[in-house]
């Protein structure tokens, strides 16, 4: 076992409630010990200065923040839609016709090469600061193709939610049932071992709510937590669908009302916005003030894909978040880590407190308002994941 101290931090946020230090619980002068690779205690670095360890690491008076916990992410894929993408800054719509590319793309595509993309797109995550990724399957949709699929999400993570309900691929055309019911019968069955969630596209140009219902209701009795997209192209019902199977999220909702947001506050449902996501499809960004002044949980996500938000960068996110979501900076910080932590349902990420995984970044920077403060500046100097360096 290795111990490591953190210490002679300028402000450390650490997410913990029961500091009573506003949103971030936020300290000065501190440090952070930990003990194979947990949090043994989060202190004073005057007071903690003087414990024997294995190894030291000096912030320098430099800010450190858990690190960022990114609940939705779509890694594995092959080809490329940049084209795509230049179609719509030209001034075409998204209406989510796209993944039909990126599905050729990867059924076509070997398991070594799916698993090097998610290998190399949660390194680029790591680099910015992101230490846990949830990965989903969905560009797949045969029963062999997602089972490659979520085997390739699984080398980068566990955790892993089966979207086999993406789009209704082009060899049902015109039978979007008998897909449900191809989902359900044979893709959830033989797949659901190989995940920990079940996702579902609940939108126009995907699955209405009663065959989003079907999907989600399969998943949860092969023993998956239920996630949604929703909302994110119209009012489109999953928001209030996500609350009525007590889903751990819903993720998206652009385009939400005062009954939607009543019935996420009343609920443990988080809401995930995906800002990489609207700003890419120049699509309508969610109405998070809203929420948050309603009392919903809101979290930040990057949504890596390759079509709507090709981007690993949740310090981007977050910046988006403060200027177009009318986030303050601490309630961005906290959705980009505690919040993702609560929408995967984990109580060990996302908070520095004794007993959680000791998963921390330190910024070139002396507070975590440089996030947004300076955009595009990469601020992230170091990344410790389970109490070790990522450069080791």
């Amino acid at each position: 076992m290795e111990s490591v101290l953190v210490h002679n931090i300028g402000e450390l946020v650490t997410n913990d409630a029961t500091l009573e230090r506003g949103l971030l619980g936020v300290l000065t002068d501190a440090a952070v010990l930990i003990n194979d690779g947990v949090v043994v205690e989060v202190g004073s670095s005057s007071a903690l200065a003087a414990t024997p360890v294995d190894r030291r690491i000096d912030a320098g008076g430099a800010a450190v923040l858990p690190g960022f916990v990114e609940s939705h992410s779509h890694l594995v894929f092959a080809g490329d839609r940049s084209a795509e993408f230049a179609a719509r800054m030209a001034g075409e719509p998204y209406a989510a016709g796209g993944i039909r590319t990126t599905l050729a793309a990867t059924r076509a595509a070997s398991d070594r090469e799916l698993a090097a993309n998610v290998a190399r797109l949660a390194e680029e995550y790591a680099r910015q600061g992101t230490t846990t990724v949830e990965c989903k399957s969905g560009y797949g949709q045969t029963v062999d193709d997602e089972h490659r699929s979520l085997h390739a999400a699984a080398t980068g993570t566990d955790e892993v939610t089966l979207l086999a309900a993406h789009v209704c691929p082009p060899e049902f055309d015109g039978r979007i049932d008998d897909y449900v019911a191809y989902v359900v019968d044979k893709m959830v069955p033989q797949c659901a071992q190989d995940a920990r969630w079940i996702d579902v596209f609940c939108e126009r140009g995907a699955f209405d709510v009663d065959q989003s219902r079907t999907v989600l209701q399969a998943g949860a009795r092969a023993g998956l937590g239920v996630r949604v997209h929703g909302n994110q192209l119209s009012h489109s019902g999953g928001v209030q669908l996500a609350v009525e199977l007590g889903a751990a999220s819903v993720d998206h909702v652009c385009h939400t009302d005062d009954a939607d947001h009543e019935a996420l506050a009343a609920s443990d449902t988080v809401a995930t916005v995906l800002p990489g996501a609207d700003f890419s499809t120049r699509n309508r960004y969610p109405d998070a003030r809203r929420m948050i002044d309603a009392g919903v949980t809101v979290a930040i996500g990057a949504d890596c894909n390759p079509g709507t938000s090709y981007t690993t960068s949740l310090p981007f996110c977050i910046a988006l978040a403060v200027r177009e979501l009318r986030m303050t900076v601490d309630e961005a910080v906290w959705g980009a880590t505690a919040g993702g932590a609560q929408a995967l349902q984990r109580s060990d990420v996302g908070v520095l407190r004794p007993g959680n995984r000791a998963d921390l970044i330190m910024l070139g920077a002396p507070s975590h308002t440089h996030l947004v403060y300076r955009p595009g500046v990469p601020l992230i100097r170091t990344v410790v994941r389970s109490g070790r360096p990522l450069s080791e």
